[in-house]
């Protein structure tokens, strides 16, 4: 009999009742169980303070776990933080600052060649300008390149540093809050970008208080009150009773 075989998916990050606290206190965020496919995207939902920027940092290993353990693409999180985009809650680019959109974008580079700092003084090869400018081109904003990023709307500076994450090519894309103070054209432009990211193998998660937008987008949600309250597929965990259990023992992290 011929064995036939079925190629299992690649877990981009696994969860192993990981907690996670900021120097020795209390921990913000405890008891996360769960994994995320390449190609799925998970939304984070809580109330503010619940833990949901916690854990991207934890992903990022900007926090690392008191108790548990997280596998980001079958390493430590700080091993695979060049393979990992982040899209920020706000810019620390101050916007009366004098730089073009496509030199923002560019500073996605910087820890793609190679998987090692660029800087400015060494400059950026011919890849890098490539792919630089089909990230922009990805957000429908290649006409802009050469303006300068504090004369965009707040809708078109989001997408511009959502150029920037995706020009490092990343193999998991974290985002936290991207739709906030967008309008409707910049948000649809988002949200087609983000499918098309999921498209490409690319694994998502986005922390946001829109639960219409977890439904759009997302396989799976995660939902939080300084703990885990659920973790699993949208259908069956984004449910009235966990997000009220969520919102009614939302506790400060």
């Amino acid at each position: 009999m011929e064995d036939v075989s079925h190629d299992e998916p690649t877990i981009a990050l696994r969860f192993n009742n990981a907690s996670f606290s900021y120097g020795g206190r209390a921990p913000a965020l405890t008891g996360v169980q769960g994994s995320l496919a390449a190609g799925e995207a998970l939304a984070l939902i809580g109330p503010n303070g619940s833990g949901k920027s916690t854990l991207l940092k934890g992903i990022l290993g900007l926090v690392r776990a008191s108790s548990g353990s997280v596998e980001v693409l079958g390493t430590t999180p700080v091993e695979a933080r060049p393979q990992v985009g982040y899209l920020p809650q706000s810019s620390e680019i101050d916007p009366g600052f004098p730089i073009t959109v496509r030199q923002v974008v560019a500073m996605g580079r910087f820890r793609a060649a190679d998987r090692r700092p660029l800087g400015w003084l060494r400059g950026l090869g011919r890849a890098d300008r490539a792919a630089a400018a089909d990230a922009l081109a990805r957000v429908g904003l290649e006409q802009l390149g050469s303006r300068r990023f504090g004369e965009l709307s707040g809708g078109q500076r989001q997408r511009v540093l959502l150029a920037r994450a995706l020009a490092a090519d990343p193999r998991i894309l974290l985002l936290d809050e991207p739709f906030n103070g967008l309008d409707e054209a910049s948000r649809e432009s988002l949200v087609s970008t983000l499918r098309q990211l999921r498209g490409q193998g690319v694994a998502i998660v986005v922390s946001t208080h829109d639960v219409s937008l977890a439904r759009d987008v997302c396989d799976q949600v995660f939902i939080a009150a300084g703990r885990q309250i659920a973790f699993g597929p949208i259908a069956d965990t984004l449910t009235m009773a966990n997000l009220e259990l969520a919102y009614s023992g939302a506790r400060s992290a």
